[in-house]
């Protein structure tokens, strides 16, 4: 698995971490038992402080995606947990997804195209990786 960081970004890097863990294994790219690359040879990577791989790792952890085995490494959690509050949850990505589509001269076709796009690539990961 290949992840990418933008300093500049909207996130934090850390936080750029967490959601492309978790969307590979939303998108089943990662499966459970999987292993992840370790907090230093990701931090090597990325170029980044490995401090910051380990609040990722750490709180990803912490919400159940990922687990760590002492002395065997990190790997994706065999029981994902469900993502919490959904609906608000939801409706706080919908309004995001809105605002940067009118933001940049489009409005809700845009959006729902955007979705649409993103959902094809999320079901040809899955399907790519035998799911």
């Amino acid at each position: 698995m290949q992840l990418f960081v933008n300093p500049a970004g909207e996130l934090s890097i850390y936080r750029q971490i967490m959601r492309q863990i978790t969307e590979a294994i939303a998108s089943r790219r990662l499966q459970p038992g999987d292993k992840l690359p370790s907090h230093r040879d990701l931090a090597e990577q990325l170029v980044i402080a490995p401090l910051t791989v380990k609040k990722a790792y750490d709180e990803l952890e912490a919400s159940g995606y990922i687990e760590t085995q002492r002395g065997r490494g990190t790997f994706v959690s065999s029981s994902v947990p469900p993502p919490p509050s959904g609906d608000q949850q939801l409706r706080d990505a919908a309004r995001n997804l809105l605002s940067i589509a009118l933001l940049s001269g489009g409005g809700m076709p845009e959006a729902v195209q955007a979705l649409h796009q993103v959902e094809q690539e999320m079901r040809n990961a899955r399907s790519e990786r035998g799911a």
